[in-house]
């Protein structure tokens, strides 16, 4: 926010649409185009593009694949439009693994990433890249780990991954790019779930350019309930460790008729905090539909799936951002009707 009486700038991440923006596809960048110019209309001026890991280690062939969106962007008239990027460490290329090889794969995956989203004219770059996303551990026998034995399992996999991110914290520095980890609950990944956990890694990660995302639907999920929350959220503060928040309901569904505790947790946020806000909806698109469990119809995306008397990926989008500015707008606000 450029003052205190301000609204943030609203993204939308492209969790709706896709997994993988495709940056070399010539035919889907149209349709990144037209999803953009019509998501305007409705007030978003930003937008988060998931960063897929990509088959091969060509770090160079996608920098320049992105770096040719963005102008893409640039040419068709949307060169003020912000991007964020969702990252994700992956099961081969994981900062926490206990080979110093792996870990520096890890590490220049990420600096890659970091690339991207500089490249992207992106200053956050978020998501699950301490420990792999959905990647559960076992045993050598294959039996799955839990509860106390995964916790210990876990205080192994943050002390290997905290050097890790320390070097990339200082690398994504020098690219002015803030690396928000997020806390994502335990039902969809191993760890950390809980934001008290990310603090704790934290407290081993010297860079301050590592810092959060606060996600809506996770800290309903794990959080530790709205009076710790507000004590982490002033602790993350005056860290100038709070890099980035997203509104998604529990259900990662539709925003306006979700179960969100917007004042419990926006009050706490909205005073010191002065970036964007990020909505995140996963549609049932075929990536999420399995590893997600999603029962609920898909909001048929406009150009891609034939029209039918269910809501549109955009109804959807529309009525997120009004319900999230007006929600916004009261905490900022409190004295206006």
């Amino acid at each position: 926010m450029s003052n205190q009486l301000s609204l943030p700038d609203i993204y939308l991440s492209f969790f709706m649409f896709t997994t993988n923006m495709k940056p070399d596809d010539l035919d889907y960048r149209k349709t990144i185009i037209q999803h953009i110019k019509k998501l305007q209309t409705y007030g978003y001026t930003g937008f988060e593009f998931p960063i897929a890991p990509g088959v091969t280690q060509d770090y160079s062939k996608d920098l320049q694949d992105y770096t040719n969106l963005r102008c893409y962007l640039d040419e068709q008239g949307l060169a003020n439009v912000k991007i964020s990027t969702n990252v994700g460490a992956t099961q081969t290329l994981d900062p926490s693994s206990s080979d110093p090889k792996q870990q520096q794969q890890a590490l220049e995956y990420l600096k890659s990433r970091v690339d991207i989203t500089a490249a992207l004219r992106g200053e956050i770059m978020m998501g699950p890249i301490v420990i792999p996303y959905g990647v559960f551990p076992t045993t050598d026998c294959g039996t799955p780990i839990w509860s106390d034995e995964l916790q210990e399992h876990l205080k192994i996999r943050y002390a290997n991954a905290q050097p890790i991110l320390n070097q990339l914290g200082e690398y994504a520095k020098c690219k002015n790019v803030k690396l928000a980890i997020e806390p994502i609950t335990h039902w969809e990944t191993p760890g950390p779930n809980k934001l008290s956990q990310l603090i704790e890694f934290l407290n081993g990660v010297d860079s301050k350019q590592v810092g959060v995302v606060i996600d809506s639907a996770h800290e309903t999920l794990d959080g530790d309930g709205p009076d710790i929350f507000k004590t982490q959220v002033k602790h993350l503060a005056e860290q100038g460790r709070l890099h980035y928040i997203q509104i998604s309901p529990p259900d990662r569904g539709a925003v306006h008729t979700s179960w969100l505790p917007w004042r419990g947790f926006l009050e706490p946020i909205m005073p010191v905090y002065q970036g964007p806000i990020a909505i995140e909806i996963f549609n049932a698109i075929p990536d999420f539909v399995n590893s997600l469990r999603l029962t609920r119809r898909k909001f048929w995306i406009p150009g891609e799936d034939p029209a039918n008397q269910y809501p549109s990926a955009y109804e959807i989008a529309e009525k997120a951002i009004k319900t999230t500015q007006k929600k916004v707008q009261k905490i900022i606000y409190p004295k206006q009707k």
